[in-house]
């Protein structure tokens, strides 16, 4: 369904998947992506919003510095991808999100969902353009909720989490009165991914079905 396009940030053009709907858009997603960068599972996540009715775009945050960047889900592919986001850093990713928000908001309402680095992304995005967010397991939040949310905010948990642990999550309670939290039980770190061992399917069509409401509400 998506195809790769080019987009324009404030350092320069980067690329990005595009994936629009057969029908009507409802409003438009930013796809925010892992450590992994825009490999094969988050240009499904993207396919997969649009399938549900939103222009949904996935811009290569990792392409300023590092282009075509696509790793896997082992030590190796983690050990590289952790490196190339801390090279960056979130204000770094923050300007790719612009870019996409740039392509997009002349045309659609823009929403924003993240997932592990990407959600923390998502969250960072809020509180700095005011963005409707919804973030899977973001593992890096912590230090950014002295920045506090200017746009709704949905984040999912998996109860199970070694990254993530229970008091991690107390404190995002604690600091985030007004989000809307979910911990998903019995399950880890990565649960919407399929090519994680963490992937829970079950679970995973529950969390999309919660996100598609939190973005019907707030992008209408």
């Amino acid at each position: 369904m998506g195809q790769t396009i080019s987009i324009n940030t404030r350092h320069g053009r980067i690329s990005a998947w595009h994936a629009r709907p057969r029908v009507t858009p409802r409003g438009a997603l930013i796809v925010v992506q892992e450590i992994f960068g825009v490999n094969s599972h988050i240009r499904q996540v993207a396919d997969r919003f649009a399938n549900y009715g939103y222009v949904a775009i996935a811009p290569a945050l990792f392409d300023a510095t590092h282009p075509g960047t696509e790793l896997g889900y082992d030590a190796a592919g983690v050990e590289r991808g952790r490196a190339m986001a801390e090279e960056i850093g979130f204000n770094g990713a923050l300007d790719g999100v612009r870019g996409a928000f740039d392509f997009l908001e002349a045309e659609f309402k823009v929403g924003v969902v993240g997932f592990c680095w990407g959600g923390s992304v998502a969250y960072y995005t809020n509180t700095k353009l005011g963005l409707p967010a919804v973030s899977y397991y973001g593992g890096r939040t912590l230090p950014l909720l002295r920045d506090r949310p200017k746009a709704p905010l949905m984040l999912h948990f998996g109860e199970n989490d070694a990254l993530i642990p229970p008091a991690d999550v107390e404190k995002h309670r604690e600091a985030l009165p007004g989000a809307e939290i979910i911990v998903w039980p019995g399950v880890g770190h990565g649960f919407n991914c399929d090519q994680r061992p963490d992937y829970d399917a079950e679970t995973s069509q529950q969390a999309m079905t919660r996100t598609l409401n939190f973005f019907q509400k707030h992008l209408r």
